[in-house]
């Protein structure tokens, strides 16, 4: 295939109330040019010119397959280990607060996975704030299929983990193989069995998960929602979380001109009320 058609208007409304449909993923209009570049390159893997052609054939796939790949697509899974570090301090401080008070059950969400970073350094908090992890347990959830596979996986180049100290990629990952930056370590069991890894889509609550949650991180995800989205998705966490339990967004949102029983404790880390 050498080329693709362009991306009109109305195929790219098309695409755009699909997407917001399944995954409640707002594009605005300046947006065509992405949506174009990013579907253009599943086409091309599919030998697929036209836009209108690759819309149909995702609609009139039964299994839903061609769906999951399009919002794989569409969705961006920027992340790394230890972003935004001031949530994993305020976490760590949090639970040894807790644990202080008698706590022994920990349970956090960790709303939008991605490639299992994000889960993992929560799981390396608890693992050093705490001393006993038998009730311990963080739930990952994404939308995509195809990062969980990589999240479930737990292993990562050396390059991945250079905000990780050596100290701690000593005792919590192990050596697979390979040399400098492609070198590849695998996250321990230790750490692997406190993550349940499962597909959710954020768009669509009630969700199955039983709380209370002590902790819930939506960090940067709620940018790529309509604020009718974003309300219906912080109630459901608000109801999930505890009394005290803490909410941490990303550094870029919040949670300016939505209802909500939160109180802002600081920048992108709000409380329940």
């Amino acid at each position: 295939m050498n080329g693709y058609g362009s991306l009109n208007e109305k195929t790219f409304r098309q695409f755009s109330e699909l997407i917001y449909n399944e995954a409640g993923i707002h594009l605005a209009e300046h947006k065509q040019a992405l949506v174009s570049a990013r579907l253009g390159k599943r086409m091309r893997k599919l030998r697929i010119n036209d836009f209108e052609d690759y819309y149909r054939y995702v609609q009139e796939d039964q299994s839903r397959a061609e769906l999951s790949q399009l919002l794989d697509a569409i969705s961006t899974n920027v992340t790394f280990f230890y972003r935004e570090p001031d949530h994993f301090e305020v976490l760590g401080s949090m639970v040894k607060k807790w644990h202080s008070e008698g706590q022994r059950r920990f349970r956090v969400w960790c709303a939008a996975a991605s490639t299992g970073e994000e889960p993992y350094t929560i799981a390396l908090t608890l693992a050093e704030a705490l001393d006993d992890l038998r009730d311990v347990k963080i739930l990952g959830t994404d939308i995509s299929t195809t990062v969980l596979e990589t999240a479930r996986r737990g292993e990562y180049s050396s390059k991945k983990l250079q905000k990780i100290s050596k100290k701690l990629a000593g005792r919590y990952f192990t050596p697979m193989g390979g040399k400098g930056d492609d070198r590849i370590f695998r996250v321990r069991d230790e750490i692997k069995n406190m993550i349940t890894f499962s597909w959710l889509n954020l768009s669509t609550p009630p969700f199955p998960m039983r709380g209370p949650l002590d902790v819930i991180f939506c960090r940067n995800v709620m940018i790529y929602f309509d604020n009718a989205v974003r309300q219906r998705l912080l109630d459901e966490m608000h109801r999930l979380l505890k009394p005290g339990g803490y909410l941490m967004v990303g550094h870029a949102e919040s949670l300016s001109g939505l209802l909500g029983g939160f109180r802002s404790v600081r920048p992108s880390v709000y409380i329940k009320q």
